[in-house]
């Protein structure tokens, strides 16, 4: 319970991966179409979307960095093979 509280605070956890962070996403995603969802409690998960969201996009971010590092290299090395 712990983890969830920390959670619902909206701190980051960087030890959550990218599946993890879609799947809880989703998880609030459901919560919120509830009609039942306290005021006080939506408040929380939609906070605690953003800091997934953010999350999630600043690991796109970063394979997308390093995917255009490889790309770059092996473009280097097959220019160098031509040469």
């Amino acid at each position: 319970m712990a983890e969830r509280t920390k959670k619902d605070q909206g701190a980051i956890d960087d030890s959550i991966g990218y599946g993890e962070a879609v799947a809880e996403l989703e998880e609030i995603l459901t919560e919120l179409e509830s009609s039942e969802i306290d005021v006080d409690r939506l408040a929380d998960r939609v906070r605690r979307a953003a800091v997934l969201i953010e999350l999630c996009r600043n690991r796109i971010g970063d394979a997308r960095l390093q995917i255009d590092t490889v790309v770059a290299q092996l473009e280097a090395g097959a220019d160098q093979e031509t040469s």
